[in-house]
């Protein structure tokens, strides 16, 4: 397919896209010239909605004209704001409304959630993960095995990939639980890898740990917002994430939750505990006992940060208006005419880490470029193309549908051949 040919194509995609008109609802980031870059870094932060600030300045004027007054009688009250965002945050992560709740950030969460459900005996006590695992998380684990007495050097067991391969396989994934199974306390792998963007099977996953009698759960970072998730289904204990990446809350923004029905309403799980985590009838008669939430609202320790909830609910709204069926779709596709054109033009230049199948990748496209490395993704910021670098040798290409178009594919490839042309 030539240039022409490809610009044709993309520019067709994009006067058909369903979902075109929801670029408008998002700043994008300009040049020196005035011009729109191509952001192709939704995997790491997401774009400002334009609905953010109104929706803050409201916040901001009820809190100057109410004070304390506005947990009650503000125009979204506070003291139960953050149940404004668990049906949309729910349909998002394919659970049931008692089964999420937004708070806190990831790795706070993780570690609330593995006070609970990595539970540590003397026969079984291991924790598995992916070698290579994102640092917090293996710093969260590996901390939880040392607080309970136990040594990392033999509670951590860690998988990798087979000589040679970038991604796991599931069939290792199911052997290694099997074979390890009467020593697992719990499994903790992600939902996408960070670093390949390789998506793992999760009801596949959790069969095998559930058979094996471990807790299993999971790390939706990178998956959340970006592949169709269905937690109630798949009997995941739990699941955390951020909603900073595809979820466009904003940096540092408020993370998420998820217990299965079949723990949320048990109190006699243990738990860390804070009051608002507290029956909610007698929350204010500040009892003495503590008596959990049958949700997983029953794991919250405070009251909910407002402001810091705010973006997220501006995004929730265009994800319910945009639907993950049609934002699967588009990513998918896209995914799919890089990946042509990659292997077409860049061979024995660009290597795509990333598996190729549709159930096996969302968004994200790692490449390994053969020579250049971090110098090659500052060209490409340089040349409007914001992206990122993650050492040892990956540049991560991110298509968010809400705001990418396809057009901007072609864009990408042109000032990318025009990069390795230059760096030889």
């Amino acid at each position: 397919m030539t240039t022409s040919e490809l610009a044709t194509r993309l520019e067709k995609l994009d006067r058909k896209d369903p979902l075109r008109d929801f670029r408008e609802q998002f700043f994008l980031p300009m040049d020196a010239n005035g011009q729109e870059m191509v952001y192709l870094c939704g995997n790491s932060l997401g774009l400002q909605p334009r609905t953010v600030a109104p929706l803050l300045n409201q916040e901001l004027d009820d809190w100057k004209s109410l004070g304390v007054e506005g947990h009650f009688h503000a125009r979204r009250p506070w003291m139960p704001y953050h149940e404004l965002l668990t049906a949309q945050m729910a349909d998002v992560v394919g659970a049931l409304p008692m089964e999420v709740v937004c708070m806190n950030s990831l790795t706070v969460n993780l570690h609330l959630m593995m006070v609970s459900f990595y539970r540590p005996t003397h026969q079984r006590n291991k924790i598995l993960i992916e070698r290579g695992a994102f640092p917090s998380d293996r710093y969260a684990v590996e901390s939880q095995i040392l607080h309970h007495g136990y040594d990392p050097a033999n509670a951590l067991l860690e998988i990798e990939p087979r000589s040679g391969e970038d991604y796991l396989r599931a069939a290792d994934i199911e052997i290694t639980i099997k074979d390890f199974g009467h020593e697992l306390a719990l499994v903790m792998l992600p939902g996408v890898q960070y670093y390949t963007g390789q998506v793992f099977d999760i009801e596949r996953i959790t069969r095998a740990a559930r058979a094996a009698g471990c807790a299993i759960g999971w790390d939706l970072a990178h998956a959340v917002g970006n592949v169709p998730l269905k937690l109630h289904q798949s009997q995941a204990d739990f699941a955390v994430w951020c909603n900073y990446k595809y979820m466009n809350a904003g940096p540092g923004a408020i993370g998420g939750c998820f217990v299965h029905e079949r723990h949320a309403g048990n109190p006699e799980i243990p738990r860390f505990a804070g009051w608002w985590g507290h029956d909610k009838a007698s929350r204010f008669s500040m009892p003495a006992n503590f008596v959990p939430i049958a949700s997983a609202e029953g794991w919250q320790l405070s009251n909910p940060p407002v402001l810091a909830m705010t973006p997220l609910l501006a995004s929730l709204d265009i994800f319910a208006a945009a639907g993950m069926d049609r934002i699967r779709e588009k990513s998918l596709r896209m995914g799919r005419i890089l990946i042509e054109q990659l292997q077409q033009n860049f061979a024995g230049k660009v290597q795509i880490m990333t598996p190729q199948g549709d159930t096996q990748r969302g968004a994200q496209l790692s490449l390994r470029i053969t020579h250049g490395g971090p110098h090659i993704q500052q060209a490409l910021i340089d040349a409007g193309v914001i992206c990122d670098w993650r050492e040892p040798d990956g540049i991560r290409i991110a298509f968010a549908p809400l705001y990418n178009r396809y057009t901007e594919i072609l864009r990408f490839l042109n000032i990318l051949e025009r990069i390795l042309d230059h760096h030889g």
